[in-house]
């Protein structure tokens, strides 16, 4: 016992260090992608900014944003600075991970020895999974929306131990819960799937014979108070629902790459992969043995499927939202419910253990290739091809008017400054009355042909010696070449550049006798 106490332990710690070390790696290598600009960009104004004018064209609660901003006052918006907080939520999560391990083989009965399996698998999945590690590196909402689902479902636990102990149900865990209940509401517009399942969930586990009146009240009346504070959040969503829904670029397709996205969620893509579906298995026929059982499967099959199924049918019948790491707190009970089919009891022991090896072996190998694979969107790449051809008197034209926040960003990385011109302004575009929302944002926004061709003839436009055209996504913001086309006239193609989405070309005024002009 002794020995296996300590093996345990010294695994523990190696994985550990190991899920420190890849969220770590190279942290800020890596420049900021549009989203994460976004993040900054609104972490850098006041609460007044964020609460009055983040609604006005963003369908995200500006909760996080006002985290951020709090973060950022104390220290400071550099890349470091801003990319911790994700870092610290996502650290967090592995902790919270074996609490909640720890609570549930409490409320099933295990002894010590299986408590401490369940711990060292529990953790041992947070510390390789992909999703977790990947998002404990964004300036977004998501590794905190993983680390709250994750103490939500702990806390879940707890409550249903008190239950079953026969106390009241109110206390510590039960305000903790609903608090946790509430940030999730607000960390994203998805929130209400999460909180729908979690609110499904915990009915599963606590509701039954032998409740107390008294309970029911106080989970009735926590639930209506956690509705009414969210109703400005859902007053906001409501006001950006039909932008969203009619005018967004994104599509869903429920192809064979749909089970890819679904896969990542909860481990590896890849025949790999499978091995989850089999611990999960697993973990379902063992629990299944005894009522407990059964409550805590049914529990943790809700919160790991309701979310996903949900944002399917919704992205099917209304608006795409399935995007896959918007839904990666759901990595949470899918790897506890994995834990516990790779140490449940049972004769042929062999079995999940195969599969826990596969399955952390295939996390490992994912983990690896993605720290090799390079950002999703290289600015700092960008930069570097910019400064070695960019002039005096030259500007950068951002159509559209989004591009201008990451290449901001990655110019001050650098420690460079150039002139950008934002179109048709900065975000957010609230004026531009004319142009429509490819991206379902009103802030930034397309314009037809003839205001195109009025600020490429514009005289300050004429004036710039090269314009070095930004465009993000030149097939969605400018289809048919519009604005580059305008720009073109009087114009030559000097040199262009494309990674990904980033895609500039720099346009050179041509000499004043190739345009039979007076050398003004």
């Amino acid at each position: 016992m002794m020995h296996e106490r300590r093996a345990i332990g010294a695994a523990t710690s190696l994985l550990v260090i190991f899920g420190i070390a890849v969220r770590t790696w190279h942290l800020t290598a890596d420049p900021m992608w549009l989203d994460e600009a976004y993040s900054a960009y609104a972490a850098g104004h006041g609460f007044a900014f964020l609460w009055r004018v983040v609604p006005l064209y963003e369908s995200h609660p500006p909760f996080y944003y006002g985290l951020l901003h709090l973060w950022v006052s104390a220290f400071g918006d550099g890349l470091r600075a801003l990319r911790s907080l994700g870092w610290i939520a996502g650290l967090a999560t592995l902790p919270v991970m074996a609490l909640a391990a720890e609570e549930a083989s409490r409320w099933l009965g295990w002894g010590d020895a299986q408590r401490r399996r369940l711990r060292f698998a529990a953790i041992g999945f947070a510390c390789l999974s992909p999703a977790m590690i990947e998002m404990a590196r964004q300036i977004r909402p998501y590794p905190i929306m993983i680390l709250a689902y994750a103490a939500a479902l702990a806390l879940m636990l707890r409550m249903a131990r008190v239950r079953e102990a026969g106390r009241p149900l109110v206390g510590r865990a039960f305000a903790s819960y609903f608090l946790l209940l509430e940030t999730i509401l607000w960390l994203h517009n998805l929130g209400p799937l999460y909180a729908l399942s979690l609110t499904l969930a915990l009915a599963i586990t606590l509701l039954g014979r032998g409740q107390r009146r008294g309970d029911l009240v106080w989970l009735a009346a926590a639930h209506i108070a956690v509705a009414l504070a969210y109703l400005p959040g859902l007053m906001i969503l409501r006001s950006q629902a039909t932008t969203w829904t009619t005018r967004t670029w994104l599509q869903f397709k429920p192809d064979i790459g749909l089970l890819d996205h679904i896969q990542t969620l909860y481990g590896v893509p890849g025949w790999t992969g499978l091995a989850g579906l089999f611990l999960a298995i697993l973990g379902v026929l063992a629990l299944a043995r005894t009522s407990k059982g059964i409550r805590l499967a049914a529990m943790l099959l809700t919160l790991a499927l309701l979310p996903v199924a949900m944002a399917i049918i919704l992205s099917m019948t209304i608006a795409p939202v399935f995007i896959t790491r918007i839904l990666t707190p759901v990595a949470a009970p899918a790897l506890l419910l994995f834990a516990i089919g790779a140490v449940a009891p049972g004769r042929y022991r062999i079995l999940p253990l195969g599969g826990a090896v596969m399955l952390g072996a295939s996390m490992l190998g994912g983990d690896i290739q993605a720290r090799m694979a390079g950002p999703m969107q290289d600015w700092y790449r960008t930069v570097d091809w910019l400064a070695a051809r960019f002039r005096p008197g030259d500007q950068i034209f951002a159509y559209p008017n989004e591009g201008k926040l990451p290449l901001l960003y990655a110019l001050r990385d650098k420690g460079l400054a150039y002139p950008i011109r934002a179109i048709p302004t900065d975000v957010p575009a609230l004026e531009a009355r004319h142009g429509w929302h490819p991206t379902g944002t009103r802030g930034v926004s397309s314009l037809p042909q003839a205001e195109l061709h009025a600020i490429a003839q514009e005289p300050a436009t004429q004036a710039v010696p090269t314009i070095w055209l930004l465009r993000l996504g030149a097939t969605t913001y400018d289809p048919g070449d519009g604005f580059l086309r305008e720009l073109h006239r009087g114009r030559y193609i000097v040199r262009s550049w494309q990674h990904g989405p980033i895609d500039i070309i720099g346009l050179r005024r041509l000499p004043a006798k190739a345009t039979g002009g007076t050398g003004r």
